[in-house]
């Protein structure tokens, strides 16, 4: 008769526990407090369960127009940064050009340069050529910074393929549109979806960058910010969560492709 082995708890286990717990707190809070029946304005305290922040969602207008700015601006910038940087991405991994050395560590700078300064230069370029800010230099700020990331994750996958695959389908008569059609954009897939869910969720996330090239458009991070002057409302949990409910959704369709 054979016993199983005991498990034990190793100080290596436990210390993963507890990170991977102090790591989930924060969102947990959030959470919990979306269901808060809180009745003044500040939602520090656990009053209650209710369901009704989640059919009151639409209640403040200032605070469902902030959040619509937050998504259609990370939509669109994703979507831009997708279609101007995945052909960047492809190039710099597949082909030999002059400047491209160059054009790499321009995309790590951007990568590496702190939001602060990104942002108060895009503010001195915007009042230099008399831009008014607002949406669309909010949008084209985002679109700048996610065309680094998607170009960078795009490269990083397309560096890795097997260019054998590519030469056999053009051995055996294939076009260069049919080759990157069925081969190349099926194998570089993954590093595209991983690139625009970056992009997105930095754009929608973002707050110094957007703070300098608003004006006078509110994104949803901006209006927090300014709630927690007078006492942040439920609803903003409330989208909180529907938010990491949709970025958690994501992630696992876009690790369950790779």
């Amino acid at each position: 008769m054979t016993t199983r082995p005991t498990r034990r708890l190793s100080a290596l286990h436990l210390y993963t526990l507890l990170l991977t717990a102090w790591l989930i707190l924060p969102i947990a809070v959030m959470i919990l407090f979306g269901f808060n029946d809180v009745h003044g304005k500040q939602n520090f305290r656990w009053e209650g369960f209710t369901l009704k922040w989640y059919t009151h969602l639409l209640a403040k207008p200032d605070l469902t127009i902030a959040a619509i700015n937050s998504l259609t601006i990370a939509t669109l910038s994703t979507a831009m940064a997708t279609a101007l940087g995945t052909p960047l991405g492809l190039a710099l991994a597949r082909h030999k050009f002059r400047g491209r050395a160059t054009t790499t560590a321009v995309l790590f700078l951007i990568i590496a340069c702190p939001e602060l300064v990104l942002g108060a230069s895009l503010l001195s370029m915007f009042v230099t050529f008399n831009i008014p800010r607002g949406y669309p230099t909010i949008l084209a700020a985002h679109t700048m910074v996610s065309i680094a990331f998607m170009t960078t994750t795009v490269r990083a996958r397309a560096v890795t393929l097997d260019p054998s695959l590519e030469e056999a389908a053009e051995d055996l008569g294939a076009t260069p549109w049919p080759r990157f059609r069925l081969i190349t954009l099926p194998l570089v897939t993954p590093g595209i979806l991983a690139g625009a869910l970056l992009a997105f969720v930095l754009s929608i996330d973002d707050f110094v960058i957007t703070n300098f090239t608003s004006g006078t458009t509110i994104t949803l991070p901006l209006w927090i910010w300014a709630s927690t002057r007078t006492g942040t409302p439920p609803q903003v949990n409330v989208l909180g969560t529907l938010i990491f409910a949709a970025a958690t959704t994501l992630t696992l369709l876009t690790a369950r492709r790779k």
